[in-house]
């Protein structure tokens, strides 16, 4: 969207006034958790010969120390110098560790009087995110001599050290600026984690040594089904991959920002594009194709062929090669295991591990657990842990396994009381590729489900009804984009917009800290960030302005 008809008369009335343009440190989303002014401190004036200093030898904080004057340029045209200094700089903008580590690793304190402006963090990701609420605190200007600062001593910290977004490029595939621009807003909203969700029924995304026809064939599909699985399909072949070159140079980009990318191979299930590409994993030898329409297919990978493990661990290899993230999520989900009853090697497989119908758990459910259970103990042997959708519960995986809740907070719960670490993601709340509005049909096309603003915001990601040391096992919380009927970057934009402004105050802020009635206030002003920067968003926060706008076409 443009910069809003008002805030562009607001603009012209504070310059025609001339009336110095002030920081407002309230209006940040998300919020800090303090925020103490001090009218004896005086305001500081953030002008020209404002110098941003930061910790000479320190590439991290070098890097931080030019995202700030950068994004200092973008909200008020001032252009700061950068310098290194070998103590606590004297004025200006300082950017310091606090090497006494009294702060948790992500948490962040900013003082400002009138000699200037401190930023602080344990880690120069903490420093990271106080530049963050530095930026958004400044107003957008078309041009500026100056902007003041409120005395003031801000601090913050995360309720969760796990804040995601995932982004599905399976469905329909992304180009690399983009993804680099969901990145960027990753990191506008104080997350740390991209899931990137790279493969499914419908293509394969990335390439794999020894395996050259995972791009080949299964990185397109003939033709997509037309809206919600009708008997139309558009007949226009789709395809698309992230070279090794751009996958590493996007972990690069993320990583700058503080944020680790978690890619997702989905497996089992969702393995059409794969079967497409080497017909001799899936346990009928096909002939397979690509996926075309959306949904849950029958064909999975065969778990009692060797030939399936040899591929799984030359893709693993090949993703932990590209991606240095701790976790790789392999999904597990939707897993139809009809197959497996039928095929002569797996019934073989579950007859060797010795599996048996037990605790409710079907002999072929467990046979995924004995899947799951190879893959986690390959992973275990390059340093690496899984992650996979709630399913996993079904198929007795150990409780090495991280679990990120979808169907609900329900499973998360029961996970973290068996002691999985836990990644609350309930779709009812936190996938955004449900509908915003109930008027569905001033909506572009969504795959059904309804979740405004106020829902994800007030979301609770840990259940009341936990022991504290099941609380403890619950990390972190995640909203999914998933793509079926998301086509280009402009509807991306707009799903995730603002909802993920509720998202960030639910990741960083205290249950008593947060005010959907305060947070809608606050998040008006982030949106000017949002006009900036030319991003596609929803309106239904602001609908007199969405009604006002209509009747102009």
């Amino acid at each position: 969207m443009k910069k809003s008809f008002l805030f562009s008369l607001l603009m012209l009335w504070v310059m025609a006034a001339g009336a110095a343009p002030k920081a407002d440190y309230g209006q940040v989303v998300p919020v800090p958790d303090k925020i103490v002014y001090n009218a004896k401190g005086g305001d500081y004036v953030l002008s020209a010969t404002t110098v941003i200093a930061y910790p000479a030898h320190d590439a991290a904080m070098e890097r931080d120390a030019a995202f700030l004057a950068q994004y200092v340029k973008d909200m008020t045209r001032l252009d700061l110098p950068t310098v290194p200094v070998k103590s606590k700089g004297k004025g200006g903008i300082t950017l310091t560790l606090d090497r006494k580590a009294r702060l948790a690793p992500e948490a962040y304190v900013i003082t400002v009087d009138r000699r200037g402006v401190t930023v602080t963090g344990a880690t120069p990701a903490g420093v990271f995110y106080g530049i963050q609420t530095l930026r958004k605190a400044l107003p957008v200007l078309s041009e500026a001599q100056s902007v003041e600062l409120p005395a003031a001593r801000l601090e913050a910290q995360p309720r969760f050290g796990y804040r995601g977004l995932m982004l599905d490029c399976s469905r329909h595939f992304f180009p690399v600026k983009f993804v680099k621009q969901y990145i960027d807003l990753l990191a506008l909203h104080g997350m740390n984690r991209f899931h990137w969700h790279l493969s499914d029924d419908q293509g394969w995304r990335f390439p794999v040594p020894g395996y050259p026809r995972l791009t080949e064939v299964g990185s397109k599909r003939a033709q997509t089904v037309m809206g919600h699985n009708s008997e139309v399909l558009d007949g226009t072949p789709y395809g698309g991959y992230y070279t090794d070159e751009e996958i590493r140079d996007i972990v690069k980009y993320a990583a700058d920002r503080y944020i680790t990318i978690v890619p997702e191979v989905d497996m089992p299930g969702h393995m059409m594009a794969a079967l497409a590409a080497y017909p001799e994993l899936g346990c009928t030898g096909g002939p397979y194709k690509t996926g075309e329409y959306w949904g849950v297919y029958p064909d999975i990978l065969c778990a009692g062929n060797e030939k399936t493990y040899a591929f799984v661990k030359a893709v693993l290899d090949h993703v932990c090669d590209l991606f240095p993230s701790k976790y790789i999520h392999i999904g597990g989900d939707e897993s139809p295991r009809v197959r497996w009853e039928h095929c002569p090697r797996c019934q073989t497989m579950i007859a060797r591990q010795g599996l048996k119908d037990r605790d409710g758990h079907a002999k072929e459910a467990l046979l995924q657990g004995y899947f799951a259970h190879r893959v986690q103990q390959y992973l275990e042997t390059k340093g690496r842990h899984i992650i996979g959708w709630d399913e996993l519960l079904e198929c007795d995986v150990d409780t090495s396994a991280t679990i990120m809740s979808w169907r609900g907070a329900e499973p998360g719960a029961k996970g973290a009381t068996m002691g999985h670490d836990i990644i609350m993601s309930p779709s009812n709340a936190l996938y955004f590729d449900y509908y915003q509005s109930k008027d569905q049909s001033s909506e572009p096309p969504a795959i059904g489900g309804f979740s405004d603003v106020a829902n994800v915001y007030n979301m609770e990601p840990v259940p009341a009804e936990l022991t504290p040391q099941a609380k403890a096992h619950i990390k972190g919380v995640q909203a999914n984009l998933w793509t079926e009927y998301i086509s280009n970057p402009n509807q991306a934009e707009y799903m995730i917009l603002p909802r993920m402004a509720a998202l960030a105050e639910v990741q960083w802020l205290q249950p008593a800290e947060k005010d959907f009635g305060a947070f809608r206030k606050r998040v008006s002003s982030l949106r000017h960030i949002y006009d900036l920067y030319g991003y596609t968003y929803a309106h239904h926060l602001w609908p007199e302005e969405f009604r006002k706008g209509a009747r102009q076409y």
